[in-house]
């Protein structure tokens, strides 16, 4: 078995969507393939573990997401990650993806046309885009924490959730917020990396 059709069985055990979305799921593997030769939407050494590293590592933050959560933004999409995988397995949800490189917005453009999906694409800095005033704002290698909650300040409705993909520097990253900041945090270790963690992040205010 290949490494990608073993990560995308693994895929399927773990979140146990339907028929219909894996259709989708699928078709957005192949259109990533085709337009990652063009355009860098992931590095290309992570295409084998497509399935692990990039659809179920944003697929699990549904399952940390608040009950009742209608809309969604995601700043820096760049290939979809997660803004685009929370569209696919989430269909209720109003999703929004904020991404500044004109090439990578029109491949979320293709996707939302391609797999038929209710999702807006803003094309702009995240910095300068109308805001979006959501109930979960996401972001995954996109700035340090610090630089993620001014952000939130723009597109975070008030008393909303701000859900942030980080690598192993989360707990420095998280430190260095703190000085500027005040917030409710919770930590959840990553499914997909080792060192990696989800930070769920509410109440946020500057100091």
């Amino acid at each position: 078995m290949s490494s990608e059709l073993a990560g995308r069985t693994s895929f399927l055990a773990a979140t146990n969507v339907s028929r219909e979305t894996m259709v989708k799921l699928d078709q957005y593997a192949a259109l990533l393939k085709k337009w990652n030769k063009a355009i860098n939407l992931v590095a290309p050494g992570t295409l084998p573990d497509l399935w692990t590293r990039h659809f179920l590592d944003s697929a699990q933050l549904l399952d940390l997401a608040p009950a009742g959560t209608k809309t969604w933004a995601d700043m820096g999409s760049g290939g979809g990650f997660p803004g685009m995988v929370i569209a696919c397995m989430a269909p209720d949800i109003r999703v929004t993806c904020i991404e500044s490189d004109q090439r990578k917005a029109t491949f979320l453009q293709t996707l939302v046309r391609e797999l038929d999906l209710s999702v807006q694409v803003m094309v702009g800095r995240v910095e300068h885009t109308d805001p979006c005033k959501a109930d979960i704002i996401s972001a995954r290698a996109l700035a340090p924490v610090e630089k993620l909650l001014e952000y939130a300040e723009i597109h975070l409705k008030k008393g909303g959730t701000a859900i942030f993909l980080k690598g192993a520097t989360h707990l420095r990253e998280i430190d260095e917020a703190r000085a500027k900041w005040s917030f409710d945090i919770r930590v959840h270790p990553s499914n997909t990396e080792n060192e990696g963690a989800v930070l769920i992040l509410g109440d946020i205010r500057r100091e």
